[in-house]
Formats: structure tokens, C-alpha cells, sequence
């Protein structure tokens, strides 16, 4: 279920993050000149980078606490980081899917848009992905990976509108356009998708890790992960027995692999299999010149291709 707008207004306009200062390697990257910049804004990772940008404009002065090409789950922050982190004057980030991120906030009390405050996560599915004996670490949490649907990714936006609004009221208007903005250019996204899934030979994803729980369920789709939510989890060797009674079952071509994550355990199944490997990005980063629609687009082609769309 969607909250309304009346929700997420409420809750943009309320939540203050308060959530141990961490170090490590990441970097940071200003996306505009801060000294024109009405706000300085920390993003925890891309999806909501992407957003910061979009509503923001040259009005916002980004500092990236997820470096690009970085895999987001693990991320570490430098003193650098967190020391920036502290002087912005809004933080947006998901809470309780970087830990990292989540003690830099409490440590240096900035004030902070919890993704998870304005979108209501779901839970995760249940497979055994974990060697006998061990504990899937995901095991039973909410899955974060909202942003691959562009209708949660729009709701989202309008709550960053309002929230740059509040902390700059000079240039509400212009937030307000801009993320306005952005909700039809997504909007227009989840259109592409639902016209070019709706009529497909196949409705079966097998992915490397499960971070399509929110596009399958958008789009009419069924994923099998090789991985639970946690990409770096190994798969018991009973998982990969039923993926591969699963692909035989269905009669998929093709097992989706991931640009910043290791394929070579959804190689394998592939060769042993005879099916293909291709990318399908969570798009929890991208490489420099892309964005998150252009990400979005070759997924949907990529989907359209495995699954014989018409």
C-alpha cells in the first residue's frame, strides 16, 4: 500500500533522523557550486541522489556519502564524510540499510528524510539462501529496494520537494516544480514498463541477488534470487537444486546478473543450465554520464528480450 500524500507530507515535514561515527574510504562529491547553493544536502546513496538532483537543481549542493561505483550495502564512511555529513543542512538516506550511514546520522545529528518514514517498505521474501548452519543475515527483514518501482520513486520525490521547501521556503515554488517534475517523468517511466511487460511469454526472473521484489510485484513478474536481499550471501546448495528445477520449469533463457556485484555464482548456474546471462541493475549505482532512467530503460529492455515481450 502506497501512503497519501497527506502521509508523506506529514512525515517529511517531521522525521529528524537520530541514528556512531564510522570510518573507512568513502569519498564525497558536491554535484553543484556550494557557494551559489541555497542548501547542502547528504544523499546515503544514488536512487536518492538522483532524486536530490532532479528536485534540487542548482539550488542544492550534493555531498555523496556512497561514492559511484560502489556497492551501497557495505559502504564505509571516512571522517571527511562524516564531518561533512554534519554541516548539511539535510540529510536523506533509508534507514537500517546502511549501517554506516545510519550511525554518522545519529552521531552528528543532522537533520534527516528517512526514505522508510515516507515509503512503506515490504517484507522480504523467505528463501534458504544460507549454508546449512548459518544465519541469513536479511533473513526476514523489509526489502529496501523501493526505488525500482518509479511510482514509489515518484511519492518519494514529492516528499523531498516538501522537504527542501521547508528548509528554504524562498525557493518553495521552484522545489515544488521540480519535483512535480520529476513525478511526470516517472510517471511516464512506469507507463514504458507497463506497456512493455504486458504481454510476455514468460513471467519468471532469476536474479543474482533479490532486489526486484518491488518492480515484479508492479509489473506482473515473479522473481527467484539466487541471493536474498544481502548480495555477498552464498546460496545453500538446496537453492541452486530448485533454481534449477525452476528454470527448467519455466522455461527461462535468461539469469539476471549485476554491474557492481560478483556474477560468478549466476555464470555457473547459467553454464550448467545452458541459459544466458545479462545485466538487470538495481541501480543502486551507476558509472559517470548515466542516470537513473536511462538504467531503468535497458532494464526494461533487457526484461522485454529474456521474458519474449511483445
Amino acid at each position: 500500500m502506497k501512503k497519501t500524500p497527506a502521509l508523506i507530507a506529514a512525515a517529511a515535514a517531521s522525521t529528524l533522523a537520530l541514528t556512531a561515527c564510522s570510518t573507512g574510504t568513502s569519498e564525497t562529491s558536491a554535484s553543484s557550486d556550494a557557494s551559489s547553493a541555497s542548501l547542502t544536502v547528504a544523499t546515503a546513496f544514488y536512487p536518492l541522489q538522483f532524486v536530490a538532483e532532479q528536485v534540487g537543481g542548482d539550488l542544492v549542493s550534493l555531498v555523496s556519502m556512497t561514492p559511484a561505483g560502489v556497492e551501497p550495502h557495505d559502504v564505509e564512511l571516512s571522517p571527511a564524510t562524516v564531518r561533512q555529513l554534519g554541516t548539511a543542512d539535510l540529510a536523506l538516506y533509508l534507514s537500517e540499510f546502511q549501517p554506516a550511514v545510519d550511525d554518522a546520522i545519529s552521531t552528528t545529528g543532522v537533520e534527516a528524510l528517512d526514505a522508510a518514514a515516507v515509503i512503506e517498505l515490504h517484507e522480504a521474501e523467505e528463501h534458504d539462501h544460507e549454508e546449512e548452519g548459518e544465519d541469513e543475515h536479511d533473513h526476514g527483514s523489509e526489502d529496501p529496494h523501493f526505488w525500482l518501482d518509479p511510482t514509489l520513486l515518484a511519492a518519494y520525490g514529492d516528499s523531498v520537494g516538501e522537504a527542501f521547501a521547508a528548509a528554504d521556503p524562498d525557493n518553495a515554488e521552484t522545489y515544488t516544480a521540480n519535483a512535480a517534475a520529476l513525478h511526470a517523468a516517472l510517471d511516464d517511466l512506469d507507463g514504458q514498463f507497463s506497456s512493455g511487460l504486458a504481454q510476455c511469454e514468460r513471467d519468471t526472473i532469476v536474479t543474482s541477488h533479490e532486489a526486484f521484489g518491488y518492480l515484479a510485484e508492479a509489473y506482473g513478474l515473479h522473481q527467484e534470487g539466487i541471493a536474498g536481499l544481502d548480495p555477498e550471501n552464498e546460496p545453500s546448495p538446496a537453492r541452486i537444486l530448485e533454481l534449477k528445477d525452476i528454470i527448467v520449469e519455466t522455461g527461462a533463457t535468461t539469469i539476471f546478473t549485476e554491474d557492481a556485484v560478483s556474477a560468478s555464482v549466476a555464470e555457473a548456474l547459467a553454464s550448467d543450465v545452458g541459459v544466458e546471462t545479462t545485466v538487470l541493475s538495481p541501480v543502486e549505482t551507476v558509472a559517470d554520464g548515466d542516470d537513473y532512467i536511462a538504467v531503468m530503460t535497458r532494464n526494461l529492455a533487457a526484461l522485454e528480450d529474456a521474458l519474449s515481450c511483445e
